[in-house]
């Protein structure tokens, strides 16, 4: 027998299939891993399988191959938002107060379990799935599984962070605004949401009824598929189930947001990552711009219009009766769907139908949408800080999607210096979500990607780069300055073309101004890494007129680095022909 392999879930069935791997031994692997990520991140999790239990499960998988079964899904070890019922188990929602014990499961944990799959917990997340942040649960924060110090996204917080940590190889989420995706993106995740009605929804704590998907978060698109090829069909007993279609889609027009509607929030890392994006797109189709103020207000009818009034149908028994028992910022959000009037809403339905027939005039010019998956993160202390407004931020590039009732798939496109996740989601018509599945399966082959980072022993990861130009460069004079808070050489650079360089009268030791000039050049420059903390106290000895800003290299990426106040300029001598300051020193 082969060792399991903790991610895939298509090699696990496989193997698990073939007799070369047995189930109880991939549910044994997977329960070590979770007891060792407990010292970690033991808020993962709401409630679990007891253990004797989940082996049970899957010697009883097991015992359905040996009868000759063939099971897509043999001893995958998979986790459930605890939004989602599980026969037995209790479902909180994220919200002690409003608990029940299921009494039956939802239709998609019983299509899992049937196609070989063992259950193995219900995961944390934002009460009620309000929010796309993860820190709104009374049961503990997720935090992002490649920095603590950053959100895990939201509202599927526990699932994403159990997948991404490697603990399960997919786990459920739900999605009626992003909660499927956003959380994908930052853990460096696939995450599939399904169309409308296409996955069953019974069994779910409702959010937006009318919108809500279950949603599933894998390391792979092959998993993603997987999934979906389980769980897609009709369901009699869902209202809003629909029946099965397969749309094929094209990605010959790839349309993007217009360049002044792209917001990234002062994120300039996650910009560079989108544009390099869509340089690989490139290759698949001709990119499109697009006038997204359309999808701009569909969205905002999501938590200022109308449907805010759905959230709090849901939770209209405990507002009314225990309302101290609803985390404070999901409370603010829902109380406030009692003042809409049925006249609100109707008119809000009336728009709405008329910003669908926008999106089907928009297919008419563009065969599928690659928008970035969010336009930065957080960290969780900001996110406490500020919990609607950043919340709001997070969703700018999703909340429209159901409302419009479009597939969507969320894949990795690169990761920050911090190590957080930065995503883009690609976008089709509703029914389009296997072609979504090869169109991303073209873009991730393109992309090329390194492997998440793991976390270090301290659950940290945030770290500045650095660009030096002058005396900080090594072997000059106050290169110490680095060595002595153990910053790591990252390479020599140049800069964008788009600087001038100029050494600075009278400075000791002689010291360079960079100063940004459309009619520059390229400079060379080092790059530096240092923890958050060194950085920090380097910045407060850089003394005037230089300071640091944030400096463009010939990549199209943005370090930190030396600039210039305009004083530096007074009698300062124009050195940019020579490339960089090596060559001045060595001018003498």
């Amino acid at each position: 027998m082969t060792a399991p392999d903790r991610h895939s879930a298509a090699a696990i069935a496989a193997k698990v299939n073939a007799g070369e791997l047995h189930a109880e031994d991939v549910a044994r692997a997977a329960l070590a891993r979770i007891e060792a990520y407990d010292k970690v991140q033991p808020q993962v999790w709401i409630s679990r399988v007891k253990e004797d239990d989940v082996l049970a499960a899957a010697r009883a998988v097991s015992d359905r191959l040996a009868a000759g079964e063939n099971l897509p899904l043999a001893g995958v070890p998979f986790a459930a938002k605890d939004n989602i019922d599980v026969a037995g188990m209790e479902t909180t929602a994220g919200c002690p107060a409003f608990a029940y014990t299921a009494e039956a499961s939802a239709t998609v944990t019983k299509k899992l379990i049937a196609a070989g799959a063992v259950f193995i917990g219900k995961t944390n997340l934002d009460q009620f799935a309000t929010g796309l942040v993860g820190t709104r649960s009374p049961y503990g924060i997720p935090r992002n599984a490649s920095n603590l110090a950053y959100v895990s996204g939201g509202s599927s917080s526990g699932s994403a962070v159990a997948v991404a940590a490697g603990l399960v190889p997919i786990a459920l989420g739900t999605d009626t605004a992003g909660s499927g995706r956003v959380p994908a993106a930052f853990n460096h995740l696939i995450g599939l949401k399904p169309s409308k009605g296409r996955w069953s929804t019974k069994g779910l704590v409702p959010a937006c009824r009318s919108l809500d998907c279950i949603s599933v978060f894998a390391d792979s698109l092959a998993d993603a598929k997987l999934v979906d090829d389980v769980l897609a069909g009709f369901d009699p007993g869902d209202p809003f189930s629909k029946p099965l279609a397969n749309q094929t889609i094209s990605t010959a027009r790839i349309g993007v947001p217009k360049p002044d509607q792209r917001g990234f929030f002062g994120d300039a890392r996650s910009e560079y990552l989108y544009d390099r994006a869509l340089e690989i797109l490139a290759g698949q189709g001709e990119i499109v711009e697009l006038d997204i103020a359309f999808l701009n207000e569909t969205a905002s009818l999501l938590y200022t219009g109308p449907w805010v009034a759905e959230r709090t149908a849901a939770l209209k028994t405990l507002l009314e009766e225990n309302p101290e028992a609803i985390e404070e910022t999901v409370r603010t959000i829902v109380s406030g769907g009692t003042d809409i009037t049925a006249v609100a809403l109707f008119e809000g339905m009336y728009r709405l139908r008329e910003l669908q027939g926008m999106a089907r005039d928009m297919w008419d010019d563009v065969d599928i949408l690659a928008f970035p998956t969010t336009g930065t993160t957080y960290r969780v202390a900001e996110l406490l800080a500020a919990p609607i407004a950043l919340n709001s931020n997070l969703g700018l590039y999703t909340n429209f999607v159901n409302l419009l009732d479009m597939a969507a798939l969320a894949v990795p496109a690169g990761q920050r210096d911090n190590g957080t996740g930065f995503g883009i989601t690609l976008i089709g018509p509703a029914d389009t979500d296997q072609a979504l599945l090869k169109a991303a399966q073209t873009y991730v082959e393109a992309a090329d990607l390194p492997a998440p980072p793991p976390l270090d022993k301290d659950g940290m990861m945030e770290t500045v780069k650095l660009a030096v130009v002058g005396a900080h460069l090594k072997d000059m004079p106050l290169h110490w300055q680095l060595t002595s808070r153990d910053a790591v050489f990252v390479g020599v650079d140049k800069t964008a073309p788009t600087y001038r360089l100029y050494a600075i009268a009278n400075s000791t030791p002689p010291k360079p101004a960079l100063i940004h000039s459309e009619d520059g050049a390229a400079i060379e420059v080092e790059v530096y890494e240092l923890d958050a903390a060194a950085f920090g106290s380097f910045v407060a000895e850089v003394p005037a007129p230089l300071a640091i800003g944030t400096v463009t290299l010939a990549d199209g990426s943005s370090v930190k680095g030396f600039v210039a106040e305009p004083r530096a300029m007074i009698d300062a001598e124009d050195i940019t022909q020579l490339g960089g300051w090596r060559a001045f020193i060595a001018r003498g």
